[in-house]
């Protein structure tokens, strides 16, 4: 049984999109770098020969489309699920029927499942022993990124694939063939579309095809004809017909995003800036979240180098408590863009970094006897002694061992040159006798 095939000898009620579903390699738009004249996963799939395999990449951008054609490709059975809807039973009943397929009649099943990462991890797991066993061959599809939400075990015994955002460039190829197509598409209307609207509903689908495809449908349908009967798609009937991008925002975006906005603070403030309000602005997140990395980043990247970034930073943090968005948003830019503009130093996480380096290979730590606390009768009986106050001494410092005797000559923190460090190292080299 192939769950695809369902319905496909009619194409009423059908969308445009689904009957112009791509059936074979040749038809397919886009990805070459995996499905191209002689690529692994072409080679693969016209030998019948597709081992379990997960396809990661943003919406409409075939991924399903690619599926249906292995469904046609294969001689075993192909099972469809979507994770939205299936259960652990429905998957066991797959796998029992696959079992008794394969020990009866010799054949495989391949089950593809679609938007695994709605799959919770236990049933996931449920699709292990089959997998692992060779009695089903998995396909899983999934706009999240997988190795956030697929069980380590399951990515293991899969190829990845990841497939690229189609341009606005497919699109259009997409909606001509659509138009050209008396069978499947909408060649057997009198139809005419405009360069320019065509182009329009290809960049407003920001690289999905099938919405592309939709919207293409939805103005064809809903445009009165001409007195000859021909109905004309204009610029302004495809503006009508298709509204701004949808952004997506899934938590996979959001982790990108945020990296990016952090990357940015080391090296450019346009892009900082950019990140931040296309985040918040577009993409709906919480302000909260970049005045906290900013907050983080001021000590990882910044550091002694320039101590004020963190000042901004929690200011900027009060200022969004108090005043709330969008009043706070300069306060927040304002914040952001000292950061990126401060000398960089990551002299306070290497510090970091050593000291527990140290702290793994010690066992205990002695504090040295003149550190000891003196605020008792007795401490001098018992040797607590002999510790130099430096205020007492000429620029108020006095050369003496504040670590444990055993590592008493580590030295975890190394100012750099950068801004503020640049005077901080002078004083350690002036203090080490450098």
């Amino acid at each position: 049984m192939d769950l695809f095939s369902l319905g496909e000898d009619n194409g009423n009620g059908r969308l445009l999109a689904d009957r112009m579903r791509p059936g074979n390699l040749d038809e397919y738009i886009g990805q070459e770098h995996i499905i191209g004249k002689g690529k692994l996963l072409r080679r693969a799939i016209e030998a019948d020969q597709v081992s379990s395999i997960l396809l990661y990449g943003p919406p409409g951008c075939g991924k399903t489309t690619l599926a249906h054609i292995i469904s046609h490709h294969t001689q075993g059975e192909f099972v469809r699920l979507n994770a939205v809807e299936a259960s652990v039973k429905d998957v066991r009943e797959v796998i029992e029927r696959a079992h008794s397929n394969k020990a009866l009649y010799g054949s495989k099943t391949i089950l593809f499942l679609d938007e695994v990462h709605r799959f919770n991890s236990s049933r996931q797991d449920a699709l292990l022993p089959a997998v692992e066993q060779g009695t089903i061959i998995f396909i899983g599809a999934t706009t999240e990124n997988p190795f956030h939400y697929v069980n380590g075990a399951l990515m293991s015994r899969s190829t990845l694939f990841q497939l690229e955002p189609l341009s606005s460039g497919h699109s259009l190829l997409a909606m001509k063939r659509a138009l050209a197509d008396e069978q499947r598409g909408l060649g057997f209307m009198d139809l005419k579309a405009d360069e320019d609207a065509l182009e329009h509903i290809a960049a407003m689908a920001n690289g999905d095809i099938r919405r592309a495809l939709n919207a293409l449908e939805l103005a064809a349908m809903t445009t009165a004809p001409e007195k000859d009967g021909s109905v004309h798609i204009t610029l302004e009937v495809a503006e009508e017909s298709i509204r701004r991008p949808i952004v997506k925002a899934d938590e996979s975006t959001q982790y990108d995003v945020l990296s990016a906005f952090h990357k940015s603070i080391r090296g450019s403030s346009d892009a900082a800036l950019f990140w931040f309000l296309y985040a918040v602005e577009k993409l709906g997140m919480d302000p909260m979240t970049f005045i906290r990395r900013l907050i983080a980043a001021s000590s990882e990247d910044i550091g002694l180098a320039n101590p004020q970034a963190m000042v901004q930073a929690v200011s900027a943090l009060e200022a969004y408590r108090n005043n709330g968005w969008p009043e706070a948003k300069l306060n927040i830019a304002q914040a952001i863009l000292f950061a990126v503009e401060s000398p960089k130093s990551d002299g306070v996480v290497k510090a970091i970094a050593n000291v527990m380096g140290t702290l793994e290979e010690l066992k205990s730590a002695e504090v040295p006897l003149h550190l000891r606390d003196t605020h008792y009768k007795g401490a001098a009986q018992l040797g607590h002694e002999g510790y130099q106050y430096p205020h007492n001494f000429p620029g108020h410092y006095v050369k003496q061992d504040y670590l444990p005797k055993t590592i008493a000559r580590k030295v975890f923190y190394q100012a750099t040159e950068q801004g503020n460090e640049a005077k901080i190292r002078h004083n350690q080299q002036l203090r080490r006798g450098q």
